[in-house]
């Protein structure tokens, strides 16, 4: 689904070049749900950028979906990243005034998708997250969590084979975060690609693969034991001693 190699991205201003990822190497397999963790400064946006074709890199080569997305034009590259990726954000960035049917209803309008394909897109997204006999609300009208199954929808809706997640919990309570985290995991059984930032070392073993980023590269992943009679994110130490390192990246 998504395979990087030899990815470096440096930033140039008149005084100083900084590289924000050096000789970058991940590979994420479809159906795969993988959290990436690190310090801040550590890469972890740049690379989220550059997976959902939001930036460009200065050095090697990215293949998503088996396409090569190096040298592709913005109208091909937002061609690909519309038909291919979700995005779900820390904030949910839904508009205040739209009621919950409208909000996933405005990128698919930009799509070019006729009435009746919205109407189901939205409906069934809706429903997926649970949130189909309150389409009608605005997001006011819902809890911090409510939302961000909302924003959730709005990513479904587009029919992505793959999710980027950027610390979609961040802003919710434990209880919240932990609604959000088992509606991304049972997205991810139905064969939706995950891959998801976090800074929360619980939330990073929900996933079946930790990727951790420093300075720049991978330096290391840890796989999880996905025991189904135990959550990572309720039981963190259960989980943590089921987990083993490896040598080297796939």
């Amino acid at each position: 689904m998504l395979k990087m190699q030899q990815i470096n991205k440096i930033y140039r201003t008149e005084l100083v070049e900084t590289h924000a990822l050096r000789e970058f190497n991940l590979s994420v397999n479809e159906g795969e749900f993988v959290t990436v963790t690190g310090p801040s400064g550590s890469g972890k946006t740049t690379f989220l950028n550059i997976a959902g074709l939001l930036e460009e890199i200065s050095q090697g080569q990215y293949f998503l979906d088996g396409v090569n997305v190096v040298g592709l034009n913005d109208k091909e590259r937002s061609r690909l990243r519309n038909e291919k990726i979700g995005f779900i954000f820390q904030s949910f960035n839904l508009i205040p005034d739209l009621n919950l049917f409208e909000n996933v209803d405005v990128p698919l309008r930009y799509r070019g998708f006729n009435a009746k394909e919205r109407k189901r897109r939205i409906e069934q997204a809706l429903e997926q997250v649970g949130l189909a006999a309150r389409m009608k609300h605005l997001p006011a009208q819902l809890s911090g969590g409510q939302q961000q199954r909302v924003a959730i929808a709005r990513a479904l809706a587009g029919e992505p084979k793959f999710l980027l997640a950027d610390e979609p919990t961040g802003n919710l309570d434990s209880l919240m975060a932990r609604q959000v985290m088992e509606l991304l995991k049972n997205i991810n059984k139905q064969g939706t690609t995950i891959v998801m930032v976090t800074h929360d070392a619980a939330l990073a073993r929900c996933g079946q693969r930790n990727i951790q980023i420093v300075d720049g590269q991978v330096c290391d992943f840890s796989l999880y034991d996905k025991n189904p009679q135990a959550s990572a994110f309720e039981n963190p130490q259960t989980a943590a001693s089921t987990t083993t390192t490896a040598a080297s990246i796939a």
